[in-house]
């Protein structure tokens, strides 16, 4: 914005227009406004959890992280996707739902459930009673390494690998009435 965008906004009266006592006048008032719009295009950038970079403490301060099993370690987008993960997250008890909160602490798993032996049952089938009914078994990679990219701040280490982050995580969303398994190839 300049004097010139400002001066049309006047009321219509006697200004003296020649002096540059005016056009200084207002164009520090541009810029105090530019400066002003500045910063709420950056505040609205902030409010929202998916594009903020500045406010990401106050974001995982609101919903409570970081979080014991993720440890250190996290890229600055991994802490980012975790915010929005805690807002959006709706829960669910569905092997698909674990798959998925897997990949987004960047694993890859499969969930296998156990189904009760019955008397109708191949002879090759595996003689599991009730209780197997409330276990399932999570597979994955012996252990998972995720390597240092350019969104990454210095206190990242270059790489880091192994499951407690997934163990620690699904523990804490799994059922408690089941039995968690975890098997690794």
């Amino acid at each position: 914005m300049n004097h010139a965008e400002l001066l049309r906004l006047l009321m219509p009266a006697p200004y003296d227009l020649d002096g540059d006592r005016l056009a200084a006048e207002l164009d520090a008032e541009a810029r105090v406004l530019d400066a002003a719009q500045a910063q709420a295009g950056i505040l609205l950038t902030e409010s929202d959890p998916r594009t903020t970079a500045a406010l990401l403490p106050d974001w995982e301060r609101v919903t409570g992280l970081p979080d014991t099993c993720l440890g250190a370690g996290q890229s600055f987008a991994e802490r980012r996707d975790q915010v929005v993960q805690r807002i959006t997250a709706q829960g669910g008890g569905t092997p698909a739902y674990f798959v998925q909160l897997a990949a987004r602490m960047g694993y890859a798993i499969t969930v296998t459930e156990f189904e009760v032996h019955t008397c109708e049952d191949y002879c090759e089938a595996p003689l599991l009673d009730e209780v197997w009914r409330l276990a399932w078994q999570v597979t994955s990679a012996l252990d998972t390494i995720r390597d240092f990219t350019a969104e990454d701040d210095a206190d990242t280490p270059l790489r880091v690998w192994g499951n407690e982050r997934l163990e620690c995580g699904l523990s804490r969303y799994a059922p408690a009435h089941g039995t968690l398994i975890f098997a690794y190839q």
